[in-house]
């Protein structure tokens, strides 16, 4: 069985005249911020409308490269406002003593697969910094129709939300608790590179 070719190095070889190195500012319009926790027996999904940062990334040497993103934490979405308000509050977030989430890389290293990574890094959330690890994707970059160059990359990870002491649960009559420790994080990213960022 002949090995497919990652659609990031067709892209790189398609283009040779378009230096893909250099930093790359997010788009929030185009890129996600995403997240699911369990909830009772089924994974609900929430989301972070405003966010922004930059990844500074070439795709000849990955082990060079730096991210760094913030995240508003007030702008958390469940399409649910009362739960939003909750979320917001001391008991979770606590979004007006902390109102950024941000994540700063410290290591990039090469994934199993061509263009995969993993980007260890500092997660700081609720007044607490801990190390996170995310496994990301490259998915190729070129020219955008406003006379840019946009690149995309997609990340996950799963963190346990008590180690930033979001604690708040509640224990049912059955035995349990209504929610899960465990967070599913997963981003979408679309980047432009900068002095070149253009159009909507």
């Amino acid at each position: 069985m002949k090995r497919l070719v990652p659609a990031s190095i067709l892209i790189a070889l398609a283009l040779p005249g378009i230096a893909l190195a250099g930093a790359w500012k997010i788009d929030p319009a185009h890129s996600s911020v995403g997240f699911k926790i369990r909830h009772f027996f089924s994974k609900v999904p929430g989301a972070f409308t405003e966010f922004g940062g930059t990844i500074e990334f070439d795709p000849e040497k990955p082990e060079e490269a730096k991210v760094e993103v913030v995240i508003q934490a007030a702008s958390i979405d469940t399409d649910h406002e009362k739960r939003d308000g909750h979320l917001r509050s001391e008991d979770f977030f606590w979004a007006e003593e902390h109102p950024e989430i941000t994540f700063t890389s410290t290591a990039v290293k090469a994934g199993e697969e061509k263009g995969t990574y993993l980007i260890e890094g500092l997660l700081s959330m609720r007044g607490v910094e801990k190390p996170v690890t995310l496994k990301a994707e490259f998915l190729g970059a070129g020219p955008d129709a406003w006379g840019g160059t946009r690149a995309g990359f997609t990340a996950a990870a799963e963190i346990n939300r008590k180690e930033w002491n979001i604690e708040w649960n509640q224990v049912l009559d059955q035995g349990g608790a209504m929610l899960g420790d465990d967070v599913a994080i997963n981003l979408e990213i679309e980047a432009v590179l900068q002095k070149e960022e253009s159009g909507e």
